[in-house]
C-alpha cells in the first residue's frame, strides 16, 4: 500500500460519539480573542491521533475505543495562542467531549 494510501486511511473518523460538545471559558476567551479554531484538533481526536500523549496512554484510547472509556487528547498550539497547550476529553459513556485547557481540569 502506498503511504498516501495509508494516511488517507488512517484520516477517517473513529467510530465514537462525542455526545454534547463544551468549550471551557478558557478556549472560548482564545477563540474570540486570538482566532483560535479548536475543531482542527477536534477532528484529529475523531481520527484518533491523540496528540502529545505517550505511546502508553494512545493504547490505553485505543483500548478505551473498543471497551469503553474515556479519551483523552493533548495538543501543542503554536506561539500565536497565549495557552501551550489544549485538552480534550471525551468522556467515557460518550456524553460529552469537552475542549479546555489543562489548568481548567
Amino acid at each position: 500500500m502506498s503511504a498516501l494510501k495509508a494516511r488517507c486511511l488512517q484520516s477517517k473518523p473513529l467510530s465514537f460519539r462525542f455526545g454534547a460538545l463544551c468549550i471551557a471559558p478558557g478556549v472560548a476567551k482564545m477563540m474570540e480573542e486570538n482566532g483560535f479554531n479548536p475543531f482542527f484538533h477536534l477532528g484529529r481526536h475523531s481520527r484518533g491521533e491523540w496528540g502529545d500523549l505517550c505511546e502508553d496512554d494512545q493504547a490505553e484510547n485505543n483500548r478505551a475505543l473498543e471497551q469503553g472509556g474515556r479519551l483523552f487528547s493533548s495538543y501543542t498550539l503554536g506561539d500565536q495562542f497565549p495557552a501551550e497547550k489544549i485538552w480534550i476529553i471525551t468522556e467515557a459513556d460518550r456524553s460529552v467531549t469537552t475542549i479546555l485547557l489543562p489548568d481548567e481540569y
